[in-house]
């Protein structure tokens, strides 16, 4: 593990809009993480066939959402924006898709700023097709070459940001959390995610490198957030999903490892515990992405955001306007206040993060987890680790122990069968290996190896 200590050690500089590292787009001059807090805009196609056949009708939808939705944002006087566009599979799969697109979204960004001044960003995220196939292959395959062609022609094209939801370990910890298996669970986000993580990063910021692109970051986004919206929908225990999203941690710092400089996705719920370790910035989402997921940490999730997002929404006609330019327009009415609360003195930006923090963080334990004081304590034992592995036992243990102590002080909720839960994950982890080999060992004797393609992890 590369980083051995925390970058942010003091729960008041753990805070909105401010990062130790911020960094510059290239495009328009945005500093992300530099004092200001902006908008984030993600949006997705109305449901639609992708083909040779609707590639008109899907060009003038990107079409639409830019022009509208920058509109609208020079109208509000928003100081910048950025533009996240995250392909879906048919677009990674046919890399022109992408292209155009990107075009697209690039061309209207620079009539927007000719037109208007307004200073916009675009992050471009490609899916992670390589779970199409089964076993997954994570190293070759015609999934894994048409990404690195999306990957070369967006960031030849002049995306600002490269980020991606990569899914690597995605094919076991799917099982694992239905089963609510903690070995499995750390065996995908602790043994194999890192592994692919390493891969895939190093080839992403060797590509950014060449074309002058941000490399982003990266999302748990198929692990934990599938955990929390699973708790959501009262299918697992939220007490098991909350250590998940900690655990989730391990494999995103794997990114920012490689050369992923921030801001981190959008839909990375783990990004708190990421800025803490490496002072970078990050995005966040939580009540404006009820469009995309329900979540229990609505306001909490603002509280350490340089970019404020809404997941994804489609482009769709609301009462108001399309449902992108409705979207723009609320994150930029929350953005204005982090930014007032940032102008004013005698800490009253601290006391609105505190304000979002406590509305949240007693209600749910899944939001609990991200009071400062306590994404400081759990990233402090993510650094202290020898290992990704042993990270992934210290963090566990430790996660569970502020669960338990929180619920029993009435400082958050634990129901009363998340206690029994919380016990069995405490008993699992301590009948680990010490090693990491012993473990691997171990679970390759559990797990259905017909799932798994071993190679695709160097295993």
């Amino acid at each position: 593990m590369k980083y051995q200590q925390l970058a942010i050690n003091d729960p008041q500089k753990l805070i909105f809009g401010s990062a130790l590292y911020p960094v510059t787009t290239k495009n328009y001059g945005l500093k992300i993480g530099d004092g200001q807090v902006f908008p984030e805009l993600n949006f997705t196609l109305p449901p639609m066939t992708i083909g040779p056949d609707t590639t008109k009708e899907m060009y003038a939808h990107y079409e639409q959402i830019v022009k509208m939705a920058l509109k609208r944002a020079a109208e509000l006087e928003a100081p910048g924006v950025v533009l996240e566009c995250e392909t879906l599979p048919p677009q990674t799969e046919n890399p022109e898709y992408a292209e155009t697109i990107c075009r697209i979204l690039l061309e209207g960004m620079a009539a927007a700023n000719a037109k208007h001044g307004l200073k916009s960003a675009l992050r471009f995220t490609p899916n992670d097709n390589r779970e199409m196939s089964r076993p997954p292959k994570m190293r070759s395959g015609p999934h894994w070459e048409s990404m690195l062609e999306t990957f070369e022609r967006v960031c030849r094209l002049g995306a600002d940001m490269l980020s991606i939801e990569s899914t690597g370990g995605k094919e076991i910890h799917d099982d694992a959390l239905i089963k609510c298996d903690i070995e499995m669970v750390i065996f995908a986000l602790a043994v194999l995610a890192p592994r692919d993580m390493k891969f895939l990063w190093q080839e992403m910021v060797s590509i950014c490198d060449r074309h002058g692109v941000i490399p982003a970051g990266d999302s748990a986004c198929g692990f934990g957030n599938t955990a929390m919206v699973l708790a959501e929908q009262r299918l697992i225990p939220a007490a098991f999903s909350t250590v998940v999203r900690v655990l989730t941690t391990i494999r995103a710092l794997v990114a920012l490892e490689c050369g992923a400089k921030g801001p981190s996705k959008d839909c990375a719920y783990e990004n708190p515990f990421l800025k803490a370790i490496t002072g970078t910035p990050v995005s966040g989402e939580g009540k404006t992405a009820a469009c995309a997921h329900l979540s229990p940490v609505g306001n909490i999730a603002a509280a350490y955001a340089d970019l404020w997002s809404n997941e994804s929404v489609q482009n769709i006609m609301l009462l108001g306007s399309t449902a992108p330019v409705a979207y723009m327009e609320s994150l930029i009415y929350d953005c204005r206040l982090f930014n007032l609360a940032k102008s004013k003195p005698n800490g009253q930006a601290l006391a609105l993060r505190d304000l979002m923090v406590e509305s949240d963080a007693s209600l749910d334990n899944r939001a609990y987890v991200f009071k400062p004081e306590i994404v400081l304590d759990l990233a402090r034992t993510i650094v202290s680790a020898d290992n990704y592995y042993d990270a992934a036992k210290k963090v566990t243990l430790a996660t569970v122990r502020l669960l338990t102590e929180g619920g029993q002080s009435g400082a958050t909720k634990v129901g009363k069968m998340e206690y029994k839960y919380l016990e069995n994950i405490t008993k699992a982890v301590e009948k680990l290996p010490d090693s990491e080999d012993d473990f691997i060992s171990q679970m390759l004797k559990k797990i259905d190896l017909s799932k798994i393609d071993l190679p695709s992890y160097g295993l």
